[in-house]
């Protein structure tokens, strides 16, 4: 499970890969490091057309998950779209992509092992889905309402396999393939759930 990723640049860089986008992220740092339950910059679908904003890492666990909680931290992967309680937020309505330049997988006996696109670690995308959701996320906070996101994960490609050999990330790098998951058809979207071409992810040093 990716429960760390960076996003370092700027969002120019986001803003210039979407027509007419509204920004509401305000003067956007440099984030090396995105742990889970954090806030990080998602483009999400909304009445008025893509929107840039910062969102709460983790998904609204499922209810039998709950059963023995007092507060709810999320789910930040996904992987089973075909159960009831993801179904719901797959429509383009709760769809949206979440902007990384690097993201890491936890190797036993080495520590954090980051990926990227290439030694650059140019802009890309996870394909993710969003809510406005109200909940205990912390027991300390009480009840807040937050606008909620998760990222879809898929097989391991042969680069992320040798350290995490269950899944990775869905990663969208063309603007055909960013479209298509914000605005297609849920059947046509989820084709996107695949892993990403090993000759196109990297081992990197680290977020930079």
């Amino acid at each position: 499970m990716c429960n760390l990723y960076s996003m370092t640049k700027g969002q120019a860089a986001i803003r210039a890969l979407f027509d007419e986008i509204t920004d509401e992220t305000g003067n956007l740092p440099a984030l090396p490091a995105i742990y889970p339950d954090q806030s990080a910059p998602v483009v999400a679908n909304t009445p008025d057309g893509p929107t840039l904003r910062m969102m709460r890492w983790g998904m609204p666990s499922p209810a039998f998950a709950l059963k023995t909680r007092n507060a709810d931290k999320g789910v930040t992967n996904i992987r089973n779209t075909a159960s009831p309680h993801w179904r719901r937020w797959l429509g383009p309505d709760h769809r949206c992509v979440v902007p990384f330049t690097a993201f890491s997988e936890f190797q036993k006996g080495v520590g954090p092992r980051w990926f990227a696109l290439d030694d650059s670690q140019p802009l890309a995308f996870f394909a993710g889905i969003w809510t406005n959701w109200t909940s205990v996320r912390k027991v300390k906070e009480g009840q807040t309402n937050d606008d909620l996101f998760g990222f879809l994960t898929t097989d391991a490609n042969g680069v992320v396999a040798p350290i995490h050999p269950k899944a990775m990330p869905v990663i969208l790098i063309s603007p055909e393939a960013i479209k298509m998951w914000l605005t297609a058809p849920r059947e046509q979207a989820l084709r996107l759930q695949r892993p990403l071409p090993d000759r196109m992810l990297t081992l990197a040093e680290g977020p930079i």
